[in-house]
């Protein structure tokens, strides 16, 4: 890989972005500039992303971060192309193209009403976690700090009690408002959390744990009601079960606050 000379890459990435409204051109330019700053040694052995299908560059994050840089007010002024370019990204199915389709979704206006059906076709079909961790937290990024109402409505279509396949999803896309420090109102999250911590099938189990983690430091006061009403609510006994099996990787003081509730599960 040539050393990255960042007068250059800026000229390469100022080029790119002249093709937005052309996305064949785009992304035959964009696949000469990734392979350009490919290192060899690598892409010989594996030019296949861990746990994944997808092919990549491995390209540096420093190219990527100017590419996204020179497209980002583009993407926000133009939704139209932006859409395009995405769309064809998408097609293309390499790693970086993907996430670089994540990346412009990210930065339509939230009022963009083709918005929501991409992510939510985009995050049915795709199989690495990179990209689906990108397309719930960046392409959304919009959308969660403007209007967070609207937000919460696409995560609760998300953790709809019929769409359990979507669960670890919209579990993935809260975290990103939880931890946000101007976000303070909890209840609307935990009135759609508790049909999934009702039934918590054991496949999303690392997602709960980090979440009620995330909850509890954020606030434990509301988190440990919340739990303790679903352990004191819940129809089934699945709830204790799975919340005792993560139990190990919970905060020491949720597991103390309601011990006495996993013990009564197990009794009966």
């Amino acid at each position: 890989m040539p050393a990255i000379d960042l007068a250059r890459l800026k000229k390469q990435s100022a080029q790119l972005a002249d093709l937005f409204n052309r996305p064949d051109e785009f992304v035959r330019a964009l696949h000469e500039m990734l392979d350009y700053y490919v290192n060899r040694s690598l892409r010989a052995v594996d030019a296949v992303a861990a746990s994944s299908v997808l092919q990549t560059y491995r390209t540096p994050p420093t190219i990527i971060k100017q590419i996204e840089n020179d497209l980002a007010p583009l993407a926000a002024d133009d939704p139209d192309h932006a859409l395009d370019l995405a769309d064809r990204l998408w097609d293309e199915g390499w790693l970086e193209l993907r996430m670089l389709a994540a990346f412009i979704l990210g930065r339509l206006p939230p009022q963009e009403q083709r918005l929501l059906p991409r992510l939510t076709a985009w995050t049915q079909q795709v199989r690495d976690s990179s990209v689906r961790s990108a397309l719930v937290t960046t392409s959304l990024v919009r959308l969660r700090n403007e209007t967070p109402d609207k937000f919460l409505l696409l995560v609760a279509e998300w953790l709809n009690p019929e769409r359990q396949r979507m669960w670890s999803n919209g579990i993935q896309a809260l975290l990103p408002l939880i931890r946000d420090p101007e976000f303070h109102n909890l209840p609307p999250v935990f009135d759609i959390l508790t049909p999934v911590f009702e039934s918590a099938p054991g496949l999303i189990q690392n997602d709960i744990s980090e979440l009620l983690t995330t909850l509890y430091k954020v606030s434990p006061r509301e988190t440990t009601f919340f739990v303790r009403q679903v352990l004191t609510h819940s129809g089934t006994p699945m709830t204790a079960t799975t919340l005792r099996r993560i139990s190990p990787s919970l905060p020491k003081g949720l597991v103390q606050e309601t011990a006495d509730l996993f013990k009564l599960a197990r009794a009966t």
